[in-house]
């Protein structure tokens, strides 16, 4: 997959889950494509847009932030790895693409950026599904696993008429200009032609109204 006029976003403000799950779909509202790598405020968890919030809980007893996705997926422990978002418009190369087919090219990006930290990194041909609700302990077709198989990179993914939002996670430590060049990278490997970078920031009447929903007890709480 080839983006054009992809712009790159190194978010410089650590945001709560709430804020950060509403920058994302602020994000997709511009039609434009974008990569965001971005820090929580925080320790935080993720549920996927159908998981459960008791199971989450029993399973990561430990955190106490909890935010509902708008994206499928499973639960995903965020004290430690590398989020980033890649929002893609439906005018965009994903129009013609998948769902299936689009996680993989994104993945193959993924893998690209990781190659120079030796990681073993390879795409999972989905042998070692477990259906487990934690992201970690399911690796999924075209997720990336290390050379023992296990889970290193996973994501969800939302369509919308807007276009495509797939939200990401790699266990690997937000590690200032390691995470910057691994980001500039993955931005290369999707980039049609040099990437931009993203200068823009959220209106803050616009984030504030689209954060209340996950905020929200009952979105959060609540098991489509």
């Amino acid at each position: 997959m080839k983006l054009d006029g992809l712009e790159l976003w190194l978010d410089p403000v650590a945001r709560s889950g709430p804020e950060s799950m509403a920058v994302d779909e602020w994000l997709l509202g511009l039609g434009r494509p974008i990569l965001r790598v971005y820090r929580w405020q925080g320790e935080w968890g993720t549920l996927g847009y159908f998981d459960s919030l008791s199971q989450a809980q029993a399973s990561f007893p430990e955190i106490q932030q909890w935010v509902r996705r708008w994206t499928g997926g499973g639960t995903v422990d965020h004290r430690h790895d590398w989020p980033y978002t890649l929002l893609i418009p439906s005018v965009g190369s994903d129009q013609r693409l998948g769902g299936a087919e689009s996680y993989l090219l994104i993945h193959k990006a993924l893998l690209d950026a990781l190659e120079p930290e030796a990681l073993d990194a390879r795409l999972c041909g989905g042998d070692k599904q477990t259906g487990d609700a934690t992201c970690f302990d399911n690796p999924v077709t075209h997720d990336l696993v290390n050379g023992t198989g296990k889970k290193i990179a996973g994501a969800g993914q939302k369509r919308t008429k807007a276009g495509l939002l797939h939200q990401g996670s790699v266990a690997l430590p937000l590690d200032g200009m390691a995470s910057e060049k691994r980001a500039k990278r993955m931005a290369d490997a999707l980039s049609q032609k040099k990437w931009a970078a993203f200068n823009e920031e959220p209106p803050a009447s616009a984030l504030r109204q689209l954060q209340l929903r996950y905020e929200d007890a009952d979105w959060l709480g609540k098991r489509p």
